[in-house]
């Protein structure tokens, strides 16, 4: 400013971090820092203050901080369902594991499986390898190898016939259970893909 009465203006980048925003409901967050909280300091690059600036007259500076947190989901797989090595003879060999999602908080969340052949109600087929062209069948359930039919009709508003949640902002671990009602097919290793929807 120099020695003249005046003005002076100028743009100061700042940045925040959301603490705990992982955990935060989704909406929209304000805080707004006035009066004691937000002050003006004026220096000098001499040793003695400017005696133009002492006195700071004008009305208390707001500034305002503003942070929007969004629905968000994500889903890992620990490993394969693996239902071991059977006889041709065995029935209603099942076998499970676990699907881990992560949903901001309150989100509501509704999962669907769907199997490589496009089935919606989990009624997939595992191929087997080579030149074998034997299919073997196997249906996706929740709660148990025995509990209700786990497929593909979830969407964003509605569990259909998958399974629903809402977010805590931390990992969810959540079962899968597949059962093959036989194993009378050509000796082989069969397997098949299952896509994790999570709709949100």
């Amino acid at each position: 400013v120099g020695s003249q009465n005046g003005s002076y203006s100028d743009t100061v980048t700042m940045t925040g971090t959301l603490v705990n925003g992982q955990t935060a409901p989704t909406g929209i967050y304000t805080s707004s820092f006035s009066g004691a909280a937000f002050s003006i300091t004026l220096t000098s690059n001499t040793n003695s203050p400017p005696t133009t600036c002492t006195t700071v007259q004008a009305a208390p500076p707001i500034l305002t901080a503003t942070a929007t947190v969004i629905k968000s989901c994500k889903v890992t797989v620990a490993s394969n369902i693996n239902l071991g090595s059977v006889p041709s003879t065995a029935v209603n060999t099942s076998g499970t594991n676990n699907i881990s999602v992560t949903c901001a908080n309150t989100t509501p969340y509704f999962i669907g499986l769907a199997p490589s052949n496009g089935s919606n109600t989990g009624a997939g087929t595992m191929s087997g390898t080579g030149s074998n062209t034997d299919k073997v069948p196997y249906q996706l359930n929740s709660v148990s190898a025995a509990g209700p039919i786990w497929g593909n009709t979830a969407t964003s508003t509605s569990v259909g016939n998958g399974v629903a949640g809402i977010g805590t902002g931390l990992a969810q671990t959540i079962p899968v259970y597949a059962k093959a009602p036989g194993a009378n097919y050509t000796p082989d290793i069969y397997s098949d893909t299952v896509t994790v929807n999570v709709n949100y």
